[in-house]
């Protein structure tokens, strides 16, 4: 039985090393949200998304906006009937977008997640704003967290609706 086991977790490494790395966003949708560092709010909207944003190392302009042109259309606030038909644009909503590396947190093998595939700080701050300098292009009210810091998110899930996206489609 631990030679399968072994078997198996060396066969998961292996093919876990194979998968490319995709740009991952988490979309809450939020009647209000906000984000605070050491008890300060620094972001705030009501109604709109709330969006957690992860870079990978070999994640580009191109991922990032492909993600924004998805949340940005992403059909998810209901219309007159009660359906999930209109987007961001449509409801004219904010977007409060706060970087989260810990999306790529591995946590297959041991108790401590890994987190080596995501982008290093450098990257990762260069593609987050990027991302909220094009949504600022379509968006009328854009908040952000601040990169690297701790923070306190707090929001109003909205359904609750929350929708996990990536750049490479793998969800």
């Amino acid at each position: 039985m631990k030679l399968r086991n072994l078997f198996y977790l060396r066969f998961i490494r292996q093919v876990s090393s194979l998968i490319p790395k995709i740009m991952r966003a988490v979309i809450q949708r939020v009647t209000r949200a906000k984000v605070a560092v050491a008890g300060e709010i620094i972001g705030e909207i009501d109604k709109g998304f709330l969006v957690l944003l992860g870079a990978a190392a070999e994640d580009t302009e191109a991922d990032v906006l492909y993600l924004l042109e998805k949340i940005v259309n992403l059909r998810i606030f209901e219309d007159e009937a009660e359906k999930m038909n209109l987007s961001l644009a449509d409801v004219k909503g904010a977007l409060l977008v706060v970087s989260q590396f810990t999306l790529y947190g591995d946590a297959r093998k041991g108790r401590r997640p890994s987190f080596a595939q995501a982008a290093p700080p450098e990257k990762a701050r260069q593609l987050y704003e990027f991302f909220v300098a094009e949504a600022k292009k379509q968006i009328s009210k854009i908040e952000t967290g601040r990169f690297q810091a701790m923070m306190d998110v707090s929001l109003i899930n909205s359904g609750p609706v929350t929708i996990l996206l990536d750049s490479r489609k793998q969800f």
